[in-house]
């Protein structure tokens, strides 16, 4: 999924002249952990709260600007690259949210918690589902064939991942399913020569 299709693209931003008292109060107004700084149209920094409180501790701190403050080089990422890569960026730097550039322009924000609603949202877990696991071998066609069988067997699935099962040294795909008689549907996997490992209604 591509990041422009989960950014936030109403911002908050904050200019480098204003004072950290001034985007300490805006980040508590608006709920945020960060601020993009931007001068005009150009994207130049990121401010966070942390940031903020050390510099307010000291004496005068409220007194002094962002553009003093401000991370000049933060990470960040493009509208077309894929949510992926921002939950990498993210995990690699430590990060709340990544502002998102296209052409050096600042266009939206994405955060962690735009990231995991997608990935909820992809794999289904908020709905009601089944589950099973199935160890696939080496063969190529075998992830074809057992999602054939899913779906003769009256299983319509939302989800697919991978995992591994530590106990048998084997990697296996987890099939997410919209809630049905998962019990037969594993059954006829297992008829047709694949291992289930495990099952969860």
């Amino acid at each position: 999924m591509k990041i422009k299709r989960r950014m936030v693209q109403k911002l908050i931003t904050i200019n480098p002249g204003a004072h950290a008292l001034d985007a300490l109060n805006q980040l508590h107004q608006h709920s945020i952990g960060q601020l993009p700084v931007v001068d005009g149209d150009e994207f130049i920094g990121m401010v966070s709260e942390a940031d903020l409180r050390q510099v307010l501790l000291l004496p005068g701190g409220d007194e002094i600007t962002i553009d003093e403050i401000m991370n000049k080089e933060p990470a960040t990422i493009g509208p077309e690259e894929n949510l992926e890569e921002a939950a990498k960026l993210i995990y690699h730097y430590k990060l709340d949210a990544l502002p998102v550039l296209d052409d050096d322009k600042l266009v939206g924000i994405i955060t962690v918690s735009d990231i995991l609603a997608a990935f909820i949202e992809i794999m289904g877990v908020l709905q009601a589902s089944s589950r099973i696991d199935v160890v696939l071998g080496e063969n190529p066609e075998a992830f074809e064939k057992v999602s054939g069988i899913i779906k003769q067997s009256g299983g319509d699935i939302l989800s697919v991942g991978m995992g591994d099962a530590p106990e048998k040294n084997k990697k296996f795909y987890f099939f997410r399913l919209k809630k049905c008689d998962v019990d037969t549907i594993a059954d006829s996997i297992s008829d047709n020569g694949y291992e289930v490992v495990s099952v969860i209604e």
